[in-house]
Parts: C-alpha cells; sequence; structure tokens
C-alpha cells in the first residue's frame, strides 16, 4: 500500500482538503480532475465527510493516491506552495481516552494497576472542544503550575458499531492521527469530594488536545502495535516508547469500548501514553516551551505553550 494522508489546511484564503505524499501537499480537486478519478462522495470533500462513509471511499481514496504518485513523478502534478497552514484533521465526535494504558507510565505516576488478567480498561471522556491544530498554541490556564504532556497514538473509527469482537476491531478503524493529551496534574486530583481524581477537569480545557498533522488511513499502517511514539520539549526527549508496550492494545480498547457504548464514525480513542511524563521528572511547561510529539508511520505535530 502507497503511504498517503489526508489534511485539513488554509492554502492562500481557502481552507480545503489536501492529499498527502512523502510529507508534500496536494490540492484535492486538482488530483481528482488531474487523476480522471470519478468516485462517490470524493468532490467536495472533508475529511469530516469522509469518515461517515469511510467504508465506500477507502478504496477509491488509495487509487487516488497511486495515480496522484504517477502524476508527481510525471511533473504534472504541483504540491501546494507554499506550505499550508495545517488544521487538525477533523473534528472528533467523542474523544475516548485511556488512563494508565502503559505499566512504566502507571509507574512513575504512582498508580498500582491490578493484573491484567484481573483488569479492563480504563477509559474517560475527554471535551472534544480540546482539540487543537497540529502548529497551535497550547494555552495554559491561569492559575495551573503543573502542566504536563502525554504523546498518544490516536484511532479514529471508520464504521460504527456495537458489541464488536476483539477480532473484528481493527476493521472498525479508518486511520490514526498524533495526539498529545496535554493534562493539568494540578487539576485532576480533588479533595472536595471523595473521588480523588478528575481527569475530565484536568484534560479538557480548550487547546489541551493538539491532534495531526494528517490522518494516515489505516492500511497505511502495518501494526498499529509497533509504532514508535516520542515526545520532546526544547528539543529534549522526554518521551521515547513503543505502542507494543500498551497494557491492552488498540482493538481490545475498541471492543471494551462497545460494549457500553455504540461508536460512531469519527470517535476518536486517544489509546494511552508511555513512561516519560513531566509528573514522573518533576518538569512541567512553561509559557514558551515548545512540544514535539511524534509517532512513527504517521509523523509530527508541534505546540508552544502560552499563558492563558
Amino acid at each position: 500500500m502507497l503511504w498517503h494522508a489526508l489534511a485539513t489546511c488554509t492554502a492562500g484564503n481557502r481552507r480545503t482538503l489536501a492529499l498527502v505524499l512523502d510529507g508534500r501537499l496536494f490540492d484535492w480537486e486538482q488530483v481528482l480532475t488531474l487523476s480522471g478519478e470519478t468516485g462517490a462522495g470524493l468532490k467536495g470533500a472533508t475529511v469530516d465527510g469522509l469518515l461517515q462513509v469511510w467504508p465506500q471511499v477507502e478504496r477509491p481514496i488509495a487509487r487516488l493516491a497511486a495515480a496522484a504518485s504517477e502524476l508527481v513523478a510525471a511533473s504534472r502534478l504541483p504540491p501546494i506552495e507554499p506550505g499550508p497552514a495545517l488544521h487538525a484533521p477533523f473534528a472528533p465526535a467523542r474523544i475516548f481516552a485511556a488512563a494508565s494504558n502503559y505499566h512504566e507510565h502507571a509507574r512513575e505516576m504512582g498508580t498500582q494497576l491490578a493484573a491484567r488478567s484481573e483488569s479492563s480498561p480504563y477509559v474517560f471522556l475527554k471535551a472534544e472542544t480540546s482539540v487543537a491544530d497540529p502548529g497551535a498554541p497550547v494555552i495554559r490556564p491561569p492559575g495551573v503550575e503543573r502542566l504536563d504532556w502525554e504523546v498518544e497514538l490516536g484511532a479514529v473509527i471508520g464504521t460504527g458499531g456495537r458489541r464488536i469482537p476483539v477480532d473484528r476491531a481493527l476493521e472498525h478503524v479508518a486511520g490514526y492521527v498524533v495526539f498529545n493529551d496535554v493534562t493539568s496534574r494540578d487539576l485532576t486530583r480533588r479533595t472536595d469530594y471523595p473521588f480523588s481524581h478528575d481527569w475530565f477537569r484536568g484534560k479538557s480545557f480548550d487547546t489541551f488536545g493538539p491532534m495531526g498533522p494528517w490522518f494516515v488511513p489505516r492500511a497505511c499502517i502495518a501494526d498499529p502495535q509497533a509504532l514508535r511514539l516520542t515526545l520532546e520539549v526544547n528539543g529534549e526527549r522526554m518521551q521515547d516508547g513503543s505502542s507494543g508496550e500498551m497494557i491492552f492494545s488498540v482493538a481490545e480498547q475498541i471492543a471494551y469500548l462497545a460494549e457500553i457504548v455504540t461508536l460512531k464514525p469519527g470517535d476518536l480513542i486517544a489509546t494511552g501514553t508511555p513512561t516519560g511524563v513531566g509528573m514522573g521528572r518533576g518538569v512541567f511547561l512553561k509559557p514558551g516551551d515548545v512540544m514535539r510529539a511524534a509517532i512513527e508511520g504517521i509523523g509530527a505535530i508541534e505546540n508552544r505553550v502560552v499563558e492563558g
């Protein structure tokens, strides 16, 4: 499968869909015109719209990418110049986030986990309004002192369903994105209620979910459990792990969620973060710091922290 991705960007003064090949962006409508691809639902498309009909458009998009690659090789398809501004590739319907899904991360946070055989994924909801563009600033709210990072593999649902078996779960994935589950550690612990943790409050502020840089179809990722995840702050490597270290795989998380809710196209599952977060180091983000979150086979997003 030829690697390709779908990006949402602003080129000139126009917000548009772009096809990504080898890190370069190509105007979607121009690709359609030059390739002669007439698949239903492709003209005037957005990533959000394509996700709603993903089973019908997945193969036509792959054919389009192959045709575009030939056009590029023949110098008939120029990239968008100058480099366009990237936006979050789509607007998630819901964001389901896995807590403590890597043993080493749980250990650095001081979390005592039950044996895997005696447990199931722990998932919370993060506000979909937390999503930020891949190059947008992350705003540190007033009073927050312990702002932290978490690079995560984001799995995007393309085929909805309920009671999905583990061995069929990845068939419901449309593709993947890089997700940074920015967290206020100050606000994830509470003493005013008999419940010690409040992940929704600590993780749902606007801009606390940088996502991108683009959407990579599932067929372009051979194994979602064999991807390297890294995060740097001001050029210093903080996180360096593998999705193979997850306690519960992407497929297992999907199956677990589908026992509770009906998954919908456009749902995003943030599948957990490896060790190396600021909380474990006693180091936290401050205004001016730049985070670079990257995942092998997908890409990287870079976000600067600013004062709110």
